[in-house]
């Protein structure tokens, strides 16, 4: 399967199953807990990208309720749209990550929570490389990433009428590639999930 099918996979998955994946009130206790921690390390009204947004929550409703102000990108149209009515005072674009570009030094802290996952292997490390430009000094990636590396597809995902596309290195691949770019991995944590799980990095830029 080559990359554009499998982003047109991802966004057509998440168009059909964005309700299915996350209702408007679902609740959100794990990320609750980094997105607290993450507050701790940020400066007031600081500026956050969130790559992989979904329909905003809940990154941007809980970073905007903190006084911060959050960019969140998704390649889902259904996800922005919901993003766009359930966090008004949050900015969101309908875009694919591979492709973004904002200036250097735009972000006190970038959030990837299981979407690069859903991006090209092959594209990963420039995407990583990217987000660690925008970050301003003492900036903040928080990520989770793969465990396991492994790219594959699953029908019905969730129960739902749609098939979802992963593609993903492993936790040392990742963290090399985190060292690449210049930032400082500051914690690596595994997220248990069944018979596996996922990698969970803090890194900052010096």
């Amino acid at each position: 399967m080559d990359a554009g099918s499998g982003s047109d996979l991802v966004r057509a998955g998440y168009n059909a199953l964005s309700h299915h994946y996350r209702g408007d009130d679902d609740p959100t206790e794990r990320y609750d807990a980094w997105l607290a921690d993450l507050r701790t390390r940020l400066p007031a009204q600081a500026d956050v990208l969130d790559v992989g947004c979904g329909c905003g929550i809940p990154v941007a409703r809980f970073l905007t309720a903190a006084g911060h102000r959050v960019t969140g990108v998704d390649i889902s149209d259904v996800q922005i749209e919901r993003a766009r009515r359930l966090v008004p005072e949050a900015t969101f674009i309908r875009a694919d990550a591979t492709e973004l570009r904002f200036p250097d030094s735009s972000f006190d802290a970038a959030i990837c929570l299981y979407s690069l996952i859903h991006m090209p292997l092959d594209q990963q490390p420039g995407i990583l490389r990217r987000i660690a430009q925008w970050l301003r000094p003492g900036g903040w990636l928080l990520a989770a990433v793969g465990q396991d590396a492994w790219t594959g597809t699953e029908d019905n995902w969730l129960g739902g009428p749609a098939t979802m596309w992963w593609s993903q290195a492993d936790a040392a691949t990742y963290r090399s590639w985190l060292r690449q770019t210049g930032l400082q991995i500051i914690d690596q944590d595994f997220i248990a999930e069944g018979d596996s799980g996922h990698a969970l990095f803090w890194a900052h830029r010096p």
